[in-house]
Order: C-alpha cells, then sequence, then structure tokens
C-alpha cells in the first residue's frame, strides 16, 4: 500500500524587519561616507605597482601640476587649520577676520602666494573652487613658501604626514626643488601618489 505524503505547507518570512535593518545601513553608510574631493587642476600621476595605501588621518598633500605650480591642502581638521593659518600670519605679517577664517577651514587646497592668500579667501566658495592660479605657491631657491606651510604645520602637529601627488609631465627640476625644500626643514619621509599599473609576470 502507497504511504501517503502529508501535505507541505508554505513557510511565511516576515521581510519587515530585514528591510528596516537594511536601510538603517544603507542610511548611515550615506550619511558618514566622505567623497574623495576632486583636484583644483587635472593631475595624472605616474604609474607603479606599488600597493601601499596613504594614512587615513593626518595627511597633507602637495599636488604639482603638469607646468609646474603647487598645491598645498591641508589636514581636515578645521581647528588646527586656523592654528596653521595664525602661525602662517604670523611668519609673513599678516591678519585675517573671521569671514577669512571662517573661509580657510572650509577651503579645499591652497594655490597661491601669501600676498594673495587674503583675496582668495574674500571670493565666494564657487569661485574659489573654480579658481586657477597662473603662479600657485613659490617654491624656488630664493622662495619656499610652500615648505613654509609644511613647516608650519608641522609646528601644529609633530605627527602630520605628507603625500606628493605630481603629474607624469611635471618637469623634474620643479619637483628636485620641492624634494631639497624638505630636505632642508629635515623631513625626509612623504609618500608618493601613483597610479596603479599591473603587475609584470
Amino acid at each position: 500500500m502507497a504511504r501517503i505524503k502529508p501535505k507541505r505547507h508554505g513557510v511565511v518570512t516576515d521581510m519587515t524587519a530585514m528591510c528596516d535593518v537594511t536601510f538603517l545601513l544603507l542610511t548611515f553608510f550615506i550619511m558618514t561616507t566622505q567623497f574623495k574631493k576632486p583636484d583644483v587642476e587635472q593631475i595624472k600621476p605616474p604609474s607603479s605597482i606599488s600597493e601601499k595605501l596613504l594614512p587615513d588621518a593626518s595627511l597633507m598633500t602637495i599636488n604639482a601640476t603638469p607646468d609646474g605650480k603647487f598645491y598645498f591642502q591641508p589636514v581636515e581638521n578645521a581647528s588646527e587649520r586656523l592654528e596653521l593659518l595664525n602661525k602662517m600670519g604670523q611668519k609673513y605679517n599678516m591678519t585675517f577676520d573671521n569671514n577669512e577664517k571662517a573661509a580657510f577651514q572650509k577651503v579645499q587646497s591652497i594655490g597661491v602666494p601669501m600676498s594673495q592668500l587674503k583675496s582668495y579667501l574674500d571670493m565666494p566658495e564657487d569661485e574659489q573652487k573654480n579658481f586657477k592660479s597662473p603662479k600657485g605657491i613659490p617654491m624656488d631657491s630664493t622662495n619656499q613658501q610652500l615648505i613654509d606651510w609644511v613647516q608650519q604645520s608641522l609646528s601644529v602637529n609633530p605627527d602630520y604626514k605628507l603625500a606628493i601627488k605630481g603629474d607624469v609631465t611635471t618637469q623634474y627640476p620643479k619637483i628636485k626643488s620641492l624634494f631639497e625644500g624638505l630636505r632642508d626643514i629635515d623631513f625626509l619621509k612623504f609618500w608618493l601618489i601613483t597610479s596603479q599599473e599591473g603587475k609584470p609576470n
């Protein structure tokens, strides 16, 4: 006699809780993610097979454009940025009002000589983002304002780290002058930002 198979009943799963958790996680990641800010000018770094990652925090960056202009990007910490601005102001006998200080705390990067910094900070935020300095921050044998930015940043926090992003077509003498300036202040450890290329077989 054939055995009668019991009738199977479908299992009903309540997915409400799972959907709630999914949307909570999605909202959390959207709210906490920090997107990479675009460079002021297009820079194509040289390629390498290095897999070392840049540090996440306390990182200042120097960008070198194809025509040899330098931009300095301070660390993100707003209070430390304010201290840096005050130190640079003391060094160059400049004072900044509250509006200029607030603008400096939000600025992406600096690409002007100190003599033009106040007028740059007085620009509306949209104009700052689209502004391309004709000369960048001075960095040569007679005027090393870029090194001053690095040195004063280190006086704010000696644990700051430095990354340098240069274009593959930037002339070597420009980069050499930067390296020599960093050597003069005895700052010899920094990262070079490169683009990833495949490993050789």
